[in-house]
């Protein structure tokens, strides 16, 4: 293992804060609820409070308010109305034979500091919120990753969330991105955050990182004229992702996938990494698009027997 990609690496995770993660997590929320009567308002309490031990449920019964004044509303940090009242242009509908959307509405609307402890306390949110982290940071290591074999149009992403020239190594930055990812889905999924108590998660992502990297390097060697872009960056999505749902089903279940498990989701992923990649190169240089493309497919067997 090289000393100077783990000295990257460190300096990479040090930027992160895990407190930081774990008291967003533990913020407790102030929901408002409007509906036309008691059987109404229980629906949404009993959605809302699904799956809780009866400690829990108390605790989490601190965040719904029933039927406050319309004029303090802007002082919560969610207002959800039943579909059996009248509700605001655009507001969070409850349909209680579809709740499933009010959960999509919320998540994909809101940041870290209203999913997240909406997902550590209501079970219900808990899987579309993990499912979207793990999302997100996948395609923003492949991003990453196509930015640093195209150093020309660093300027322009702004959707990095890492300041693409502060470090050498861009493995550094992709595993610190990942344990983030873990620090993310641990308060999500109620578990204790921090680096001390994710320790072998911890290990396991920075061990699997330089397997990702010579795989990656390999690629863009081999592959002329910079036709390496796609399969590298698809294989950054698909190891993030990887990681992300292992990490998910050792939070949820008590232990990860077995090797076929882990080669089955890495191939899936490998796939849906290379169509996003492609979206985003296309975007960002069209010209090496149509290149990299026929390129990619071409290392397509190559990149699923390694994984």
């Amino acid at each position: 293992m090289n000393l100077s990609a783990l000295q990257h690496i460190r300096k990479a995770v040090q930027t992160l804060n895990p407190s930081h993660v774990r008291d967003l997590g533990d913020k407790q929320l102030n929901i408002a609820l409007y509906a036309a009567s008691e059987p109404d308002y229980q629906k949404i309490e009993g959605y809302f409070l699904e799956g809780l031990s009866p400690a829990r449920r108390t605790e989490a019964m601190a965040f719904l308010h029933r039927g406050p004044d319309p004029q303090k509303v802007l002082q919560f940090d969610l207002a959800i109305y039943d579909e059996s009242v009248l509700a605001p242009r655009r507001a969070l509908v409850f349909h209680s034979g579809e709740p499933e959307r009010l959960v999509q509405s919320v998540v994909e609307q809101f940041d870290h500091t209203i999913a997240l402890p909406l997902a550590r306390t209501f079970r219900p949110f808990r899987q579309r919120y993990v499912e979207r982290v793990i999302r997100t940071v996948s395609r923003e290591n492949a991003l990453f990753s196509l930015a640093t074999a195209l150093p020309d149009i660093i300027p322009s992403m702004i959707e990095l969330p890492w300041a693409a020239t502060e470090f050498a190594s861009d493995t550094a930055v992709l595993t610190a991105n990942q344990i983030k990812m873990a620090f993310l889905l641990a308060a999500a999924s109620d578990r204790e955050v921090g680096y001390r108590e994710q320790k072998k998660e911890i290990a396991s992502v920075i061990g699997s990182a330089f397997g990702w990297r010579a795989l990656a390097r390999q690629l863009v060697g081999k592959i002329p004229l910079g036709g390496g872009l796609i399969p590298k960056a698809a294989i950054a999505y698909s190891a993030t992702k990887l990681v992300g749902l292992s990490l998910d089903r050792l939070y949820r279940i008590g232990y990860g996938y077995t090797r076929q498990e882990r080669r089955d989701v890495y191939e899936d992923a490998l796939e849906q990494g290379r169509h996003v990649a492609q979206t985003i190169l296309k975007k960002i240089r069209p010209d090496l698009a149509a290149r990299n493309a026929s390129a990619a497919y071409t290392e397509n067997e190559h990149i699923r027997t390694s994984g």
